[in-house]
Parts: structure tokens; C-alpha cells; sequence
């Protein structure tokens, strides 16, 4: 296929090309040049932009089944891994209808541009398999990030207690069927359980410094902040650092591959904002990801509106919108070690057909800021992955 006469975000640095050409064969962008004579099939796309699909960084899909149960609960009493509401949903909710909602909101972000989810997947092995199932017939990417439902108490922690000799064992079977391990904090594992995990050969993600409760409860419990914790895991990125302080972040710079932000989410918990500028200067690599579906949408439009304008309005400073659509692109596909969220020769054809002519959209005067906090899903002509158009049509 040959895409004429349209406008793209090319490569890592966004940049604006006006018109060109673009070749996709074998799921990838071929080539991309103002000349390219060939005779394949071509579309004229002279009123499209076309911009890499969005890569959702971080998701908890299963939790669909609880969209805005208990709003007014504190953040333990919803989500906590031992004590939550969640975990009682997700274990007494039959699979069937587990499912069916998993399915709604992968196809709910397609149609939102998302190409690429990570998906932070409770329930083991069980757990593992029923969102593999569900997506079966759903062209989303999945990354997979697995979990043993083993925890240890804040006394067990204090011992340093290992992991049981059963733990190892079910963690072979269950990376045999997923791309990495998902931890759900260090204030749950001992230092012994994440030295463990660290030997994993796949990706090892895990949640720190969320909330003030969750950095103050690691200093109490080990004298360490939980980020100085959390890297006995050797991360491969880290998820919120919302209350990080600036050493924790010059740590995760220098250790990991990225951090992910998730500042709706953490809005709705009431807990407060990541500090983007602080992440940024401090050398981080910044994604986004819209977190659990049980308090909010999956939606990276609106996630990128919302951070880039709170930043803003509590730094009483500017900020670049390029930056912020390259954490949703860009900079993902970079965490993820992965030839996605780019247009350039021989990365996936993952991309979004942005319709310039949208009402919401012309004139674009500013093509970054017009798709951060104006564009949505109704300005979005068809979704792209791996070179099959998935949503909409050209």
C-alpha cells in the first residue's frame, strides 16, 4: 500500500512533513519519500496527517468490571494488591463476564488510537491466559506483564523473609506465557522477593512512589525510600514516581529504561500530580499510561489534554505539546525496547489517520497542540496496526 500526498510526524523528533508518500509492505513503513513509483495500491490522503499510534503504558484492562465503584474510598480500600476492592471483584466476577468487559475496553482503545497496551495482569497464570483468550480476536498489541498473587506482610518484610519454594515454580509457567512481570510495589515484597524477581530474563515493571502513605510506609518499614527499594528489582521502568524525590529520579534515570506517568488516575485517587519538569531534568525517560479502567478511561487523547495543562497551570511555566505527544509515542517505544510508536523505515505500521478537516482540528496552526488538547477519537479517520487498517476506513 501507498499512502500519497499526506502529512506525517516523522521519526523520533515529530517532525512535521507536510506532504510525502509513504510505503507499507510486510506490516512495516518501507519507505518514505515525496518519489515513489510503484504499483501497488495507492490512497490519496491529501487532507490526512498521519501520527504514530499511541502506546498506553500502563493498564489494568480487567478491572473494566468496576468503573467508578466507591469513588469516595481511599486508595487501599480500592486498589490495594491484598485489601482492595479490585482484588475481591476480580476473584469472585465470573470469566465470562471478566471478558466480555476486557474486550470492551481493548475495543474502546482502538478506536481512541491506542495500538499498544501494557497491561498490568493480576490472577497469575489464570489471569494471564483469560486476557490472552480475550483478545484473541481483537488486533490490539498486548504486552503482557504477569504476576504471582504472593505478598508479604509488613513483619515478613521486616525479616526478609524468601520467596516459597512453590513461588519460583509457578513463575516459570507463567512467564512461558507472558512478556515480563508486573510487581505491584516494593512495600509488598521483601528485599529478598525482588532480588529474586531481578533475575527474570524478561521485563520486570513495578509501581513505586504513588502515594505519600507509600513512600512513608518504606522509610519507616526499611530506613530506604521505596524507588531505592524498588531497584533490587533491576526495573526495566518504573510505573507513577508521583512523589519521587529528585535523588529517587536521578536514580530511575540512570537505572531504568523509563518511567511510566499516569496523572488522571493518580487524580482521581486524590493523590496529587508526577512532576513532568522535574522528571524531565533530571533525565528521565517520560511515558504515559492511563492505569486502571476501574477509576479511569483509557483514553491517551485525554490523558495528554490533562498533564499537559495541569503542568502548566501549577508550574506557571510553558511546556512544549511535542514533548507530551512523544511520551505517548515516542518515548514508549523506546521503554519498551520495541520498533513501535515511530513512523520511520522498518518500524511497525502502528498509526493514526488524523483528519485535518476535522471541526474541531482546522485550522491546525500548531499541529503538537492541535492533537494533545484538541484532537479526540471523533478526529481520527482510521487506525492503523501492522499495515491493516483495524477502526475506520481511508
Amino acid at each position: 500500500m501507498i499512502l500519497k500526498n499526506i502529512s506525517i510526524l516523522y521519526g523520533t523528533e515529530l517532525k512535521l512533513i507536510e506532504s510525502t508518500n509513504v510505503q507499507i509492505k510486510n506490516k512495516n513503513f518501507t519507505k518514505i519519500s515525496k518519489t515513489i513509483s510503484s504499483t501497488e495500491r495507492s490512497v490519496d490522503c491529501s487532507n490526512l496527517l498521519l501520527i504514530p499510534g499511541f502506546i498506553n503504558s500502563h493498564t489494568h484492562i480487567a478491572d473494566s468490571i468496576g468503573k467508578d465503584l466507591s469513588i469516595d474510598a481511599d486508595v487501599d480500600s480500592k486498589i490495594h494488591p491484598m485489601i482492595g476492592l479490585k482484588q475481591k471483584l476480580l476473584k469472585e466476577t465470573p470469566t465470562p463476564l471478566l471478558s466480555k468487559y476486557i474486550k470492551s475496553s481493548a475495543k474502546s482503545m482502538i478506536k481512541k488510537g491506542i495500538t499498544t497496551f501494557v497491561d498490568f495482569r493480576e490472577g497469575g497464570l489464570d489471569g494471564v491466559l483469560l486476557l490472552k483468550s480475550s483478545l484473541s480476536d481483537i488486533p490490539i498489541r498486548c504486552i503482557i506483564l504477569g504476576r504471582i498473587e504472593y505478598y508479604n506482610t509488613k513483619n515478613e518484610i521486616k525479616k526478609n523473609r524468601p520467596l516459597p519454594e512453590q513461588v519460583p515454580r509457578e513463575l516459570t509457567k507463567l512467564l512461558k506465557n507472558c512478556d515480563g512481570i508486573g510487581i505491584s510495589g516494593a512495600n509488598e515484597n521483601s528485599n529478598s522477593n525482588l532480588q529474586s524477581y531481578s533475575k527474570i530474563k524478561k521485563i520486570r515493571a513495578i509501581h513505586a512512589a504513588e502515594t505519600t502513605d507509600s513512600a512513608s510506609v518504606s522509610k519507616k518499614l526499611t530506613s530506604k525510600s521505596e524507588t531505592q527499594r524498588a531497584m533490587l528489582l533491576k526495573p526495566s521502568f518504573l510505573i507513577h514516581m508521583t512523589f519521587a524525590t529528585k535523588n529517587d529520579l536521578k536514580l530511575a534515570a540512570k537505572n531504568t529504561r523509563g518511567i511510566v506517568v499516569c496523572p488522571r488516575a493518580n487524580s482521581s485517587l486524590a493523590e496529587g500530580i508526577p512532576n513532568i519538569l522535574l522528571m524531565q531534568k533530571c533525565g528521565c525517560n517520560i511515558t504515559l499510561g492511563t492505569d486502571n479502567v476501574m477509576i479511569n478511561s483509557p483514553d491517551i487523547f485525554r490523558e495528554m489534554d490533562y498533564l499537559w495543562k495541569v503542568t502548566m497551570g501549577m508550574s506557571q511555566n510553558r511546556f512544549n505539546p511535542k514533548l507530551i505527544l512523544q511520551m505517548a509515542t515516542v518515548n514508549a517505544g523506546k521503554m519498551l525496547n520495541q520498533k513501535i510508536g515511530v513512523i520511520k523505515e522498518n518500524y511497525l505500521a502502528d498509526c493514526i489517520f488524523i483528519d485535518k478537516k476535522s471541526l474541531d482540528l482546522e485550522p491546525m496552526n500548531n499541529v503538537y497542540a492541535s492533537i494533545v488538547h484538541r484532537a479526540s477519537e471523533k478526529s481520527i479517520k482510521a487506525v492503523m496496526i501492522g499495515g491493516e487498517i483495524v477502526n475506520g476506513k481511508l
